[in-house]
């Protein structure tokens, strides 16, 4: 113990130096109140209530791959994690399961997480505007029942499609088509953008709905805009690629949603959000959870997307070092 003692005042001495932190690094969003907090134990709750379903943490694994030849061990690996940590968990696009089962292996994880987690399908609204249109929204039921999901969610992603080489183009706007599916089904119903988030007239008119959740995909994180005009050849430009740099951060969505929330009240049919894009650490995530008024939780996708293609073993690392990161915030910490 006293040679333990020892060498940590020596390490003390060593780092003193190197140890030195400039005013101008300090984070301004929180007040830091040592006093009233203790240290987190594996006995502290982050539960929350989210789409009718218990959470033991206020994440969302967000909609990420499938159809791939990774996708398999990835979505597997995150549904282990879903399980172990009570997360809720979106699939990327099930788009190639409308058609045939050839890849139903790399969606089909309900088995491992379990009947007690919310688990949603994902579609582009594309496809959803083509199946009511062809009055084929049977195709979906079935999608639903097959991966035993309880909703879908459909990604609202026009720029995307834009530049994508073999990219889909919409003959009506998004709107219409969700405000129709919503007539037309009964299952629950998540949107969400793709990276470049959604502005004051779109979630005006999205929360008026009877939506089960908002998933924000806001600016600042992957864009699958930008990562379409990286997959066209180099030669192949266009003024129109500046609109990848259009789009709205999280933080200003969860003003325009407070703001929202204020003027519409009880009009405000959707009360739920799942907080993403350009979320780098848990500090972000916190941080917006806490400032956002109605229910929230956080969601991520390329900072576990990674470990799950590595392995089971560096997922979890990932997640528990979030949620421990999490308790330290909740107990320490308020926003200014």
């Amino acid at each position: 113990m006293k040679s333990r003692q020892k060498n940590r005042k020596i390490e003390h001495i060593q780092l003193t130096k190197d140890s030195q932190i400039g005013e101008a690094s300090i984070e301004e969003r929180f007040n830091y109140e040592p006093i009233f907090g203790v240290h987190p134990t594996d006995d502290d709750s982050l539960n929350i209530e989210f789409l009718g379903k218990k959470l033991n943490a206020p994440l969302w694994i967000s909609s990420m791959t499938g159809g791939t030849d990774n996708a398999e061990k990835i979505n597997k690996n995150l549904a282990l994690a879903a399980k172990e940590f009570g997360l809720g968990m979106g699939l990327g696009s099930c788009r190639s399961l409308l058609h045939d089962d050839l890849c139903i292996k790399d969606f089909d994880v309900r088995n491992i997480i379990g009947n007690d987690l919310p688990f949603y399908a994902n579609l582009g609204v594309f496809q959803v505007e083509q199946l009511v249109r062809k009055k084929q929204l049977f195709k979906i039921h079935n999608l639903i029942e097959k991966l035993k999901v309880d909703g879908l969610i459909v990604h609202i992603n026009p720029l995307q499609e834009w530049f994508q080489v073999e990219g889909d183009r919409f003959v009506r706007p998004p709107i219409e088509t969700i405000a129709e599916l919503l007539e037309l089904v009964s299952f629950p119903v998540i949107i969400k953008e793709v990276g470049q988030g959604m502005g004051p007239k779109s979630l005006n008119a999205l929360v008026q709905m009877p939506l089960a959740a908002i998933e924000f995909g806001a600016f600042g994180g992957t864009n699958f805009s930008k990562l379409e005009v990286l997959r066209r050849d180099s030669e192949d430009f266009c003024s129109t690629h500046e609109l990848i740099r259009v789009g709205h951060t999280a933080i200003e969505m969860v003003n325009i949603i407070n703001h929202l929330l204020s003027e519409l009240g009880s009009d405000m049919r959707c009360r739920q959000y799942i907080i993403s894009g350009g979320i780098k650490t848990f500090m972000d995530g916190y941080y917006l959870k806490e400032k956002l008024i109605p229910r929230s939780i956080v969601g991520q996708a390329n900072k576990f997307l990674d470990p799950a293609a590595d392995c089971y073993e560096s997922l979890k690392k990932v997640i528990q070092d979030e949620l421990n990161s999490l308790k330290m915030a909740q107990n320490f910490l308020e926003l200014k």
